[in-house]
């Protein structure tokens, strides 16, 4: 299997578009504010948790 390169060609420095114009920072600031994650693993474990708490009770 063949290593990718990274797009700057420096190993181990890459650059996130998102990060720069600061839709990370926001989606991060709005999901600690309203208790909501906004990635897909993390809705999906709140809400698999709020199942199990709704059928167990506790």
């Amino acid at each position: 299997m063949r290593k990718r390169k990274s797009s700057t060609g420096i190993p181990g420095l890459s650059f996130s578009w998102k990060r720069a114009l600061g839709i990370t920072q926001a989606k991060q600031k709005i999901a600690r504010q309203t208790g909501i994650p906004t990635t897909k693993s993390g809705i999906e474990r709140k809400i698999g948790k709020m199942i199990l708490k709704s059928i167990f009770g506790k």
